[in-house]
């Protein structure tokens, strides 16, 4: 089997599946497992000029919006010589991959026939099925033991915050504007022991003003900015909590353990039941999540 992954979530899941002897392609945004794009061909890459700030990235993404520009930029040559038989994309979020339409012309275009699967999960359930599909389709028996085993460990979380006070949480996938998080996020702050407020579950995420989010009950506010790590998380939060009265701040890498919908999202759920449960669960590894002092 010879696998093209378009989306960062699915070179993690192939990977963590034990596919990754079989990725013949991955995009500039594929960052685990840890030196992957050294060994594997790159053939997608961003149209966004690199180190925007969260308000100048919203601006260019609303421009190129408007005039009908897509966001990334796929090699189709070298996609097309790879010949994959299997290509992993998504069509939930224009703004964070290549979507599986776009994909499915490019290969039109260049004679491809690869099996294409778009991953598209709104909940966790989802992400779990997800993973046993990019498992079927790959042919490892692999996905199967994963997906229980992070079923065992959402089970602990589950137990460890049942019959808590459940804090009103806040997530915000972007600063600048503010977005309040939608799709699976909600349901990782509900797992985690909180109670997500303003957000729409299953939904989409959406943009709100801050005088609008600053009357609303909250008693933390969890930024979770979507594609940004842990540091630029605590200085985007650093900013915020001079906005939004909130009894705690936090800050997490969402780029990893929040918008990536893989099997880290387990990994964040339990950082997140940390940040809202500390002397309920166990302290979670450096470098995931950060109570502002």
């Amino acid at each position: 089997m010879r696998i093209a992954s378009l989306l960062p979530a699915a070179t993690e899941i192939a990977a963590a599946v034990g596919l990754v002897d079989d990725l013949v392609a991955v995009t500039f945004e594929c960052d685990h497992p840890a030196g992957i794009r050294d060994r594997v061909p790159v053939v997608v890459d961003t149209a966004l000029p690199p180190g925007l700030p969260p308000g100048e990235i919203d601006a260019v993404v609303r421009d190129r919006v408007a005039r009908g520009l897509p966001m990334y930029e796929v090699d189709a040559a070298a996609l097309a010589a790879l010949a994959p038989d299997l290509i992993l994309t998504q069509d939930l979020c224009r703004v964070c991959a290549l979507p599986a339409g776009t994909v499915a012309d490019a290969l039109a275009v260049i004679g491809c026939d690869a099996d294409v699967l778009s991953i598209d999960p709104h909940t966790v359930a989802d992400v779990l099925a997800a993973i046993a599909e990019v498992g079927r389709r790959g042919g490892t028996e692999r996905a199967a033991d994963l997906v229980a085993e992070l079923e065992t460990r959402l089970a602990a979380v589950r137990a460890a915050v049942t019959g808590r006070p459940r804090p009103r949480v806040l997530t915000l996938e972007w600063t600048d504007p503010p977005f309040l998080a939608g799709h699976w996020v909600p349901e990782l702050v509900r797992r985690a022991g909180g109670e997500p407020v303003g957000g729409s579950e299953g939904g989409r995420s959406v943009t709100a003003t801050w005088d609008a989010l600053a009357a609303l009950p909250v008693d933390v506010v969890l930024v979770a900015s979507c594609g940004f790590g842990l540091a630029d998380a605590v200085a985007q939060a650093e900013a915020v909590r001079q906005l939004l009265p909130a009894d705690a701040v936090v800050a997490i890498d969402s780029a990893a353990y929040v918008v990536r919908a893989g099997p880290r999202l387990v990994d964040g759920i339990e950082a997140l039941a940390w940040a809202l449960h500390p002397d309920a669960v166990p302290v979670p590894p450096p470098g995931r999540v950060v109570h502002l002092p």
